[in-house]
């Protein structure tokens, strides 16, 4: 490789990102060499900096969500070939397919070719949003994708389903998903008011404002039986922030959510309760093909990007701005370095 490779490192917990060079990565037999051109960034990443949360050593790279070109394929890989434009999920805290360097070595059934016509920049902000809201549908409240090659095929079919969280790039992922999984069933989701009109294209019938005193009222009153919803699907700690939405739960009663560090530490009695890491959804029935089904969906339009997209700088030097800065808070925008 003749160009010099280079690694954002978090050098301790609580402490700085330095940008290092390092020794180029050579991709085993089931994986896949990137140049990445851009890097999205994730509330997990800042909190893991802060809290080493599943980080086992120091110093580490770190990174979930990227986009780039392929430059070695390992030898059992099928389908991708040096050259390629690509998007794939990367693992944080595992310094040979972490995010945040020049190259990676992933796992080829992490990684779908970019479309044509997206940008790198956008690309590399679907990656994460799309593995964890398939693991909330598929695995958490287990719903059936019919998208998925090798998935399952039976499962729970709720009629109706708030999605708390709706402009997250998780909850606006998850609101397309459950649309494709479900065509007929009522989706609500919450959202502060700016954003109702594009969760509504993504395909929620109904979005409520998040900060609504009467919400659960609201709610209960839109649902097809007026008494409430069969599921949740919570993206963003809503239900722990406010355990009243609990009430919005009727018949079935499924409540899943994202691990995101401030989750419920009990439901209700009656309440089937589930907490999922996205990731965990590789290991369920059609999880190697998880990522062809992505490029599929991308390549048939039927998925658009879950929210707006702001670059926040150029170089692995700008990661740790970037960081701050959504650390502060933002909203319905996905925050991207290019490389």
């Amino acid at each position: 490789m003749a160009e010099s490779a280079y690694q954002c490192l978090a050098m301790q917990q609580g402490g700085p990102l330095e940008v290092h060079e390092a020794k180029p990565h050579i991709p085993g037999d089931d994986e896949v060499l990137i140049k990445i051109k851009a890097v999205a960034l994730n509330p997990i990443e800042w909190k893991q900096i802060d809290f080493g949360i599943n980080i086992s050593k120091w110093p580490c790279v770190l990174g979930n969500d990227g986009s780039g070109t392929v430059v070695a394929v390992g030898k059992s890989v099928a389908g991708f070939t040096t050259g390629d434009s690509v998007l794939a999920s990367f693992s944080a805290g595992q310094d040979h397919s972490a995010a945040f360097q020049s190259y990676a070595a992933v796992n080829a059934v992490k990684v779908a070719k970019k479309p044509t016509s997206m940008s790198f920049e956008d690309a590399a902000t679907l990656p994460l949003s799309y593995v964890t809201a398939t693991g909330a549908i598929y695995q958490g409240l287990n719903i059936p994708l019919p998208y998925l090659e090798g998935g399952k095929k039976e499962g729970f079919k709720p009629s109706s389903i708030l999605v708390c969280g709706g402009s997250s790039s998780v909850g606006a992922m998850a609101v397309q998903l459950l649309r494709l999984a479900l065509p007929e069933a009522q989706i609500f989701a919450t959202a502060s008011k700016q954003h109702h009109h594009t969760i509504k294209s993504f395909g929620a019938d109904q979005v409520f404002d998040h900060s609504s005193p009467s919400l659960v009222e609201e709610l209960k009153k839109a649902s097809p039986s007026r008494e409430g919803v069969d599921a949740i699907l919570d993206a963003v700690n809503g239900v722990a922030v406010n355990p009243s939405l609990f009430e919005v739960l009727t018949g079935p009663k499924v409540f899943a959510e994202v691990v995101t560090g401030r989750n419920v530490e009990k439901a209700p009695d009656g309440v089937k309760h589930s907490t999922v890491f996205g990731a965990a959804v590789f290991g369920q029935p059609g999880g190697s093909n998880l990522f062809a089904a992505l490029e599929r969906l991308l390549a048939e339009g039927k998925l658009k990007l879950p929210t707006a997209v702001k670059v926040v700088g150029h170089g692995l030097g700008s990661i740790s701005g970037g960081l701050e800065e959504l650390k502060a808070g933002v909203s319905g925008t996905k925050l991207v370095v290019s490389l």
